[in-house]
């Protein structure tokens, strides 16, 4: 179960948004704020639609979540980890990217048997 509140789809569409002419290679990167929060919210919506504790998904330097069901581990390194770039991670939130295609251009680290995002992406479409 999460532990935070998931955010609204209007403030995940907000923040999100603010990223969009970036992300499509219209403009240049977006203030490092306006980026935390997309990435942040976009992982706490994932956090929130798959909730356990069996896979770790990184996106340094702004967050990580643990989400979808399964064994729970107590103790050192998770042994499910997702790790990627803030802009791979908000293409895949929004379904710009797909995940066999991040994971086949290693724009994704995925490590363990249910490292597995598909089932859960995109959190939203534009």
């Amino acid at each position: 179960m999460p532990t935070r509140k998931p955010p609204t789809p209007a403030e995940l569409r907000t923040a999100v948004a603010a990223t969009l002419p970036w992300l499509h290679g219209e403009a240049d990167q977006p203030p490092r704020p306006t980026l935390a929060t997309a990435v942040r919210l976009s992982l706490r919506t994932l956090e929130s639609d798959a909730p356990g504790h069996t896979v770790e998904v990184r996106v340094p330097p702004f967050a990580a979540v643990q989400c979808i069901e399964g064994p729970r581990h107590t103790r050192g390194t998770p042994p499910n980890i997702v790790e990627t770039d803030p802009r791979t991670w908000l293409e895949l939130a929004t379904g710009l990217l797909d995940w066999p295609t991040a994971l086949a251009e290693s724009r994704v680290s995925a490590s363990g048997a249910r490292a597995d995002l598909a089932p859960h992406l995109p959190l939203l479409r534009y």
